[in-house]
């Protein structure tokens, strides 16, 4: 397996020397990174992300994820969350191929395979050991990298295998929900679309158990479950993340506050040096500084 992922990382060398979330392939994106990173707060899509060199970590609600070679992180539903490369080097640099997940194509794949029994509450996100099986598949995907020519008529068929080797192996039963729009995940996944469109809104969770179709006590189990956190923390984490991208061209802390729904400037400011690390005005200007520098925080 060392000699397949080996031969992945320098693949992936040969076409970037930084990240690259769009490449000639159809959702699939790849990155090399030299230095730790900073902690970098974001909203996850659905995706795959396998590191094939070097380790990352990543926060979600109260969960702490680590995830090294031969792991393969899946988050199944839109997720706020801060991740950071915590291993990498000049000689050994951290290395990342990812895959934004196609509900369609996981839905046809469903179609073609045996039903599987009812699980309880599911988290829409996790980390789990790659079989040989899989790593080969991603490899046969990011060879057309190499054959652009070939991706047309190749990338729909290797793209599906990817997806087969992961419904089979450890998360599947996770992108098993993803795939049925009856299922509990899924319905979890129609109340965050909700909170994203309105995100500086009121948020009734009453409402957002009635978009789900559930009781308000199994959509709370429910949500906690798929997301790691609860309705209000999520709709917050998303607020304190708009605010930080308003914050790139705006001095004024209160007027950001307000704009994204909060009700107190103080309480913005302590929820926002709480996930930032700094108050709203000093990491504004580390944010403009930043992006002068052409760095990414």
């Amino acid at each position: 397996m060392q000699d397949l992922l080996d031969r992945m990382c320098q693949r992936i060398a040969h076409h970037t020397n930084g990240m690259r979330l769009e490449t000639p392939v159809p959702r699939v994106g790849i990155g090399v990174a030299h230095t730790h990173g900073r902690p970098v707060a974001t909203l996850y899509e659905p995706m795959i992300c396998m590191v094939l060199r070097g380790a990352k970590q990543v926060l979600i609600g109260d969960r702490v994820l680590r995830y090294g070679p031969a792991s393969c992180f899946v988050a199944s539903l839109e997720l706020p969350a801060t991740g950071c490369v915590i291993e990498a080097a000049r000689e050994e640099p951290y290395v990342v191929a990812s895959l934004t997940l196609d509900r369609g194509i996981l839905t046809s794949l469903l179609a073609d395979l045996p039903p599987s029994p009812a699980t309880g509450p599911l988290a829409g996100f996790g980390v789990a050991p790659i079989t040989t099986e899989l790593l080969d598949a991603w490899d046969h995907l990011l060879a057309l990298l190499d054959a652009p020519d070939d991706i047309p008529f190749l990338a729909p068929s290797r793209e599906r295998e990817v997806l087969y080797r992961l419904l089979r192996g450890a998360h599947g039963p996770m992108l098993r929900q993803v795939g049925r729009e009856d299922s509990r995940l899924s319905q979890v996944r129609r109340a965050i679309d909700w909170i994203r469109r309105n995100y500086d809104q009121t948020l009734r969770t009453e409402a957002l158990a009635e978009i789900a179709g559930m009781s308000v006590p199994t959509f709370h189990r429910h949500f906690k479950v798929a997301t790691a956190m609860s309705p209000l923390q999520y709709q917050k984490t998303l607020r304190l993340q708009a605010a930080r991208r308003l914050l790139t061209t705006s001095t004024d802390a209160t007027r950001t506050a307000y704009a994204v729904g909060y009700e107190s400037a103080s309480q913005f400011s302590r929820e926002y040096a709480r996930l930032f690390g700094a108050p709203p005005a000093r990491d504004a200007e580390r944010l403009r500084r930043a992006s002068q520098e052409g760095q990414t925080l």
